[in-house]
């Protein structure tokens, strides 16, 4: 029984407690309502602010996805035989033509052997065609005939094998594009399949992208696509030219690839890329600038301009839902009508049913594509 009073003592004067602590909040509430309603009865100046009129606009429909940008053709070319470097013909970054010469390695050696290979070739083609007179008078019998014409093959075999190894000491461009940072200088020494030089071609270029087996089926050749990327002032435009038949196991996406033009060369290749594909749809929207919203810890909201007359106006705080972002507009799904004013810069330093002054000089440009601007 004592026990028993005890926790009723104590819990009666927590209660009391409690009442008090929740009374004294509460005359406070009470009190800061009353000086915001006198202050406003006062005559407080009205809050300058930005406005801007929600508006229905048809957005294109679009499932975006992340992508990397890959060159058309892209290689390191490396020494197919060793040697010694004797000349670059090709700066880093320089544009080339395919078949162009870009580095040289020595061939003294090669060259040297190939003149004592064709004068060997033109004795043998002139003991062939010796023979092949003799034959036909019947002087020489069909086997000597047939030593001088596998000794002239042979010789010309030779000829062959070191024009072929000259040739490969003869590093060339095997399609247009530009040339990266080589990683050999002249009088060095190198083996077979050491790297020389990056080759690639990046106008046009490809994007590549993984979509999920559940978005694939909207997916197909000949889509349009947006891409977005740092270094473009403006998304790029392309298409769909290819999707992988087999779905990876591990991710259940499939790689789909899109073309598009790049000229000057903005896009690298290995760069990230932000991909729209464009559906054959649009859908109306309603869309306001995004820093119209206030996202608080209990939902995201907007202020309605309502006037008063005689050029007065107050605000009204509106609870909204916020659908997709593009650029500097969001679309408004629930809470908000075209052709409604909201507050769009100042925002943050109202009230409810606060007094406000549009100006709307102070709102900077919005745009669905802004042009990011380095600093």
């Amino acid at each position: 029984m004592k026990n028993m009073k005890k926790w009723l003592v104590t819990a009666v004067g927590l209660a009391v407690l409690l009442g008090g602590i929740i009374g004294l909040k509460a005359l406070q509430i009470m009190d800061l309502i009353g000086w915001g309603t006198a202050m406003q009865e006062a005559g407080m100046p009205p809050v300058s602010v930005a406005t801007a009129v929600a508006q229905e606009v048809e957005w294109e429909d679009a499932l975006r996805f992340v992508g990397t940008l890959k060159p058309v053709q892209g290689v390191m070319l490396a020494a197919e035989v060793g040697g010694t470097v004797v000349a670059v013909f090709a700066e880093n970054g320089a544009e080339v033509r395919k078949g162009q010469l870009l580095l040289e390695l020595d061939t003294q050696q090669e060259r040297a052997l190939l003149e004592t290979s064709q004068a060997q070739l033109r004795f043998s083609k002139a003991n062939i065609e010796r023979a092949q007179n003799l034959l036909e008078k019947k002087i020489v019998s069909v086997s000597d005939y047939d030593n001088a014409k596998s000794e002239y093959d042979a010789n010309a075999a030779r000829v062959r094998n070191l024009q072929a190894i000259i040739e490969k000491k003869m590093i060339r461009a095997p399609f247009d594009g530009r040339v990266g940072i080589r990683k050999v200088n002249l009088g060095q020494s190198l083996k077979a399949g050491e790297e020389l030089i990056p080759l690639h071609q990046s106008n046009p270029i490809f994007v590549d992208f993984a979509v999920p087996q559940t978005r694939l089926g909207a997916v197909v050749a000949g889509q349009k696509l947006r891409i977005f990327s740092d270094g473009l002032a403006e998304p790029a435009e392309g298409v769909v030219v290819a999707i992988n038949p087999v779905i990876d196991e591990a991710t259940r996406t499939a790689l789909v690839q899109g073309l598009l033009e790049n000229p000057g060369e903005k896009l690298r290749a290995g760069q990230f890329a932000e991909v729209d594909v464009l559906m054959p749809e649009k859908e109306k929207v309603v869309v306001v600038p995004a820093t119209a919203v206030l996202e608080q810890a209990f939902g995201s909201s907007v202020f309605l301009v309502e006037s008063e007359g005689d050029s007065k106006f107050v605000v009204r705080q509106q609870f909204v839902k916020v659908g997709e972002r593009r650029g500097d507009f969001v679309s408004i799904l629930k809470g908000l009508k075209a052709g409604e004013r909201v507050v769009s810069a100042g925002a943050f330093k109202l009230t409810n049913g606060a007094k406000v002054a549009p100006d709307d000089a102070m709102q900077p440009p919005v745009s669905e594509t802004p042009a990011v601007k380095n600093s």
